[in-house]
């Protein structure tokens, strides 16, 4: 267990707003024989008056969440595959000179989803990727990846072998890491003077607002701002340059940073500061309000499940997602409540939810038994998922969504 009362990034005294309660590996989608020997800790989130990092106080050790049957493949998603493309292009096109001179690195590379944009362009490139399992289906791809955690200690293996780099970037991977200043120690010491840090993460600002608390689970340590970033790059004489919502994740910020005084800053990054002061990012009552606002939509979703229940219709459970096991511990829902949840991914299909231990079955399933309601685990995926389901729609299904309220449409 990864525990600290101290801030991770600036060592000031915290304390956490509130707890979800116990919670069990978001993604440890598990058999029925592992339901006694199941992990669970309490998820506790907190604020930092000082640096503003929005953090978990508790959070279970790496190798517990990241590791050779890791369930997750980013290149599943066709949008993803677009976003992430785009990304790359950006990437290519504005921060390279010339592309056989360059390195680029990807922290948390997954299964090569963006990194091969690189490599097929003939960019020297390297992937970092802890889990084994999603980092050898980038291997087979051709795609240069270790299997490791990256901290200061790595970096410096990686410029002994390879030199500096002109781009390190990374996609929903940074609100994983605790020790963040190991990592942006060892980013400092790895890119190039007018070298560039690009990452995005879901943005604390679209949490905020659209009371999207399944954001928060054990892998998500952190959900960042601009303030909490910039003062992040602060301590180790890096800069935030610019600033880009992304629609992705339910709402995300891309992060464009490097060496103090190396590049302009936009004035992106002026606007957005000034509009996390004036929103009271940095005020914890936002926190307590969020906290009551995480309570309501919890008594809204049971109630309208019981109703539905009551009505001797079904619900199916679309997407089992990391987020739906924040959604299902903290509100206490089973099996009572929604018979199986539906999911493409064969390492999540028939085993159980964590915690929760609801059935999860295939997509099949879903299509050969349509339920009378579908409740939108996968709620930022929900142009994609619409755009694939016009025949459950055209059938009567209707769906559940809580976010950013609970309703039927």
């Amino acid at each position: 267990m990864n525990s600290s009362n101290t801030c991770r990034v600036c060592g000031n005294e915290i304390s956490p707003f509130m707890s979800f309660g116990k919670m069990p590996i978001a993604n440890g989608f598990l058999n029925e024989i592992d339901f006694k020997n199941e992990y669970f800790f309490e998820m506790k989130p907190s604020f930092c008056e000082n640096c503003f990092a929005f953090q978990l106080i508790d959070q279970p050790d790496a190798p517990m969440m990241f590791n050779e049957n890791y369930p997750f493949f980013s290149s599943l998603s066709k949008h993803m595959q677009v976003h992430f493309k785009n990304f790359a292009d950006q990437l290519i096109s504005n921060f390279l000179r010339t592309k056989e001179d360059s390195f680029v690195i990807e922290l948390g590379s997954n299964d090569g989803i963006m990194l091969k944009h690189f490599k097929n362009s003939g960019i020297p490139h390297l992937g970092i990727e802890p889990s084994k399992n999603v980092a050898d289906v980038a291997k087979k791809e051709g795609i240069n990846t270790i299997s490791e955690f990256f901290n200061e200690n790595l970096a410096d293996h990686i410029l002994e072998k390879h030199g500096k780099a002109n781009i390190i970037f990374a996609a929903n991977v940074m609100c994983h890491i605790p020790d963040l200043n190991s990592v942006f120690a060892g980013i400092a010491k790895l890119l190039t003077e007018d070298g560039i840090l690009a990452f995005e993460d879901p943005y604390l600002g679209d949490m905020l607002e659209k009371v999207s608390y399944d954001q928060i689970y054990d892998e998500h340590i952190y959900i960042f701002s601009a303030s909490s970033v910039s003062s992040l790059c602060e301590r180790h004489d890096l800069e935030l340059i610019d600033v880009i919502p992304q629609p992705t994740h339910g709402g995300s910020m891309r992060y464009f940073i490097t060496h103090k005084g190396s590049h302009k800053i936009s004035k992106n990054v002026h606007q957005i500061l000034e509009n996390e002061e004036k929103n009271g990012f940095k005020d914890p009552t936002t926190y307590i309000r969020f906290k009551n606002n995480c309570e309501q939509s919890k008594k809204d979703l049971v109630s309208l499940l019981e109703k539905i229940k009551s009505e001797k219709k079904r619900v199916v459970g679309y997407g089992a997602t990391s987020k739906s096991t924040t959604i299902l511990n903290y509100s206490g829902i089973g099996n009572d409540l929604i018979e199986f949840i539906s999911d493409t991914t064969p390492l999540k299909q028939n085993k159980y939810s964590p915690g929760a231990h609801i059935p999860v079955r295939s997509y099949e399933e879903f299509k050969k038994n349509p339920p009378d309601y579908a409740l939108l685990f996968a709620w930022n995926h929900s142009n994609e998922i619409f755009e694939k389901e016009k025949d459950f729609e055209k059938n009567g299904g209707k769906w559940i969504r809580f976010v950013p309220k609970v309703e039927i449409f």
